[in-house]
């Protein structure tokens, strides 16, 4: 597990590790890679990265779908999409990431 901190009040730029994806019928344990930035134009931290593959996470969600995603730092909803041909999920999000 990584993190990188930014100076100030922004939060990190990196995290790689556990994770839970909190749906309806309960958590999914997953494993993220997750990057973000402040983008100036917007006044807006962006968050994204991959959930490393999950065949539970498979049978549960669809691309498109809004979820929590909580690590040992915090949580945050974010949005699951496209599937890269490794068979991971793109989570994205905006504001407080969960990490």
């Amino acid at each position: 597990m990584s993190t990188t901190s930014r100076a100030g009040d922004l939060p990190p730029e990196e995290y790689d590790g556990p994770a839970e994806i909190l749906l309806d019928q309960g958590s999914i344990g997953v494993t993220v890679t997750l990057r973000g930035r402040f983008e100036p134009i917007d006044g807006r931290f962006h968050w994204w990265g991959r959930v490393h593959r999950c065949p539970a996470l498979d049978d549960a969600v669809r691309s498109g779908a809004v979820v929590a995603l909580r690590t040992p730092h915090g949580s945050a909803d974010g949005r699951l999409s496209d599937v890269d041909p490794w068979g991971r999920f793109r989570i994205s999000g905006n504001g407080r990431p969960p990490f």
